[in-house]
């Protein structure tokens, strides 16, 4: 724990501590009593900001949910003003996922692996996938896409499995790699040039 971590307010520690260890090891790859451990709080305060540790994960997951979008609205900005620009430019911040120290694939992904469906971290990590889609489809229709729900499934599948294969291989070309095949869907779908 770093000395400015330590200065932070308990519920805060509690969750930077468990974002680490959530995504290096996953939902079910930590216990309570490391996160009490490592972010330096008695266990009755854990329980008092988190009386579950599925209530931990949600909100790790909301905070991460709230960063991811973030940043890939970011990167889409970065792209231009065209919204056929700003759609294969979203693809920077996958990129820039892989080159993170760190960098264990996509969090929804795997704790989507590790939970039951219909329980809380599950729901968050759908209504995550269902928001990106969204998004995409918006900028989808904007770019004159013929069918801004296909090109959007398709350019989230892309994320997704582009997310999952750093989980097992880290392989800088992996993102290119994906940007180059979204440029391709999204001149294929986008007719007027948006």
């Amino acid at each position: 724990m770093t000395t400015t971590r330590g200065t932070l307010p308990a519920r805060e520690r509690i969750l930077l501590t468990a974002a680490e260890l959530f995504a290096a090891h996953g939902l079910r790859g930590v216990g309570v009593d490391r996160i009490i451990a490592e972010s330096g709080v008695a266990k009755s305060t854990l329980y008092v900001h988190f009386p579950s540790k599925d209530d931990l994960a949600v909100e790790y997951l909301r905070r991460t949910d709230a960063s991811w979008r973030g940043k890939l609205q970011s990167a889409a900005r970065k792209a231009g003003e065209r919204p056929s620009d700003q759609l294969v430019g979203l693809f920077d911040a996958v990129a820039t996922a892989y080159r993170q120290h760190g960098f264990h694939g996509c969090p929804f992904i795997n704790a989507a692996a590790e939970s039951e469906p219909g329980s809380p971290a599950h729901q968050v990590t759908v209504d995550h996938k269902r928001a990106v889609r969204s998004w995409v489809r918006d900028l989808a229709a904007s770019a004159g896409a013929a069918d801004p729900d296909q090109l959007a499934l398709q350019l989230t599948l892309l994320i997704d499995g582009t997310l999952a294969a750093g989980k097992l291989e880290q392989d800088r070309a992996m993102p290119l790699a994906a940007r180059a095949a979204a440029r391709g869907l999204v001149e294929t779908a986008c007719t007027t040039g948006a």
